[in-house]
């Protein structure tokens, strides 16, 4: 029980990384905000970890006043907030010249504004209860760049650095503050873009060679780092962008 006595937040949680980290967290013991857009699947993921362990709240993490609703909401439930986990974000294909304006903004306004603006309404609950641990999911992307992903690319090069100074900013008040960078992850999101592909097979192929383990990430293996960032045995552990990709980015940062 690894987590036994901590309250979190937890983003994006209705299905992929959010929901698995969700799960993990339940089972070290923390009680859980889930938190996502989709009511229908943020609910059935809240009830299969137990009405005492699990609170729904349906909320836009790009809505300023839905963001003050989650961390009230979960103060009243579990009286505080010790771990927040910034897993919502969107993820619009496109280039330098196709990228429209307002996939760029939709991009931003979750992936970077949101995960800010929750950050900042979560501090003064974390400074109360004498520290405190954000994990932002960032990606391989945020890295090293990728092909067709100009807006999700920049918002996770910008989560990583917003990290880093967030961990600076934060570090007098026991605060931590880190960063996964999680590789190919087996989710609905990663299949659906697979198999829109033209050649869904070659595509999957091509995405698995880049990847010296020979697989794409499990959420689970996502959630079990992010147990080890808001359990106490990261407490030197800040400021950090952790690679989790099977190897993606060995040869490359």
């Amino acid at each position: 029980m690894r987590l036994q006595g901590k309250v979190a937040i937890v983003t994006g949680a209705g299905s992929g990384i959010g929901r698995a980290c969700a799960g993990a967290f339940v089972r070290e013991g923390a009680k859980v905000a889930l938190v996502a857009r989709q009511e229908e699947r943020l609910l059935a993921a809240a009830s299969e970890l137990g009405q005492d362990n699990a609170l729904a709240i349906p909320a836009d993490v790009a809505n300023k006043s839905d963001i003050k609703r989650v961390v009230r909401q979960t103060g009243e439930r579990f009286g505080t907030v010790h771990v927040l986990v910034n897993s919502a974000a969107a993820l619009i294909a496109g280039t330098a010249d196709s990228q429209t304006e307002e996939a760029w903004d939709e991009t931003f306004n979750t992936n970077v504004r949101g995960l800010w603006l929750l950050s900042k309404a979560v501090i003064p609950h974390m400074r109360s209860a004498g520290g405190g641990s954000i994990i932002n999911i960032g990606s391989v992307v945020g890295l090293i760049g990728a092909r067709n992903r100009i807006a999700y690319g920049a918002s996770k090069g910008a989560v990583i650095t917003l990290t880093k100074c967030m961990a600076m900013d934060l570090g007098p008040d026991k605060i931590r503050v880190n960063a996964i960078c999680p590789g190919i992850v087996e989710t609905d999101l990663v299949a659906d873009f697979i198999n829109k592909a033209p050649d869904p097979d070659a595509a999957r192929k091509q995405r698995l060679e880049v990847h010296p383990l020979g697989r794409f990430g499990s959420v689970n293996d996502i959630a079990s780092a992010a147990v080890f960032l808001a359990s106490e045995e990261s407490s030197w552990v800040t400021g950090a962008a952790i690679p989790i990709d099977g190897g993606y980015t060995a040869g490359k940062v």
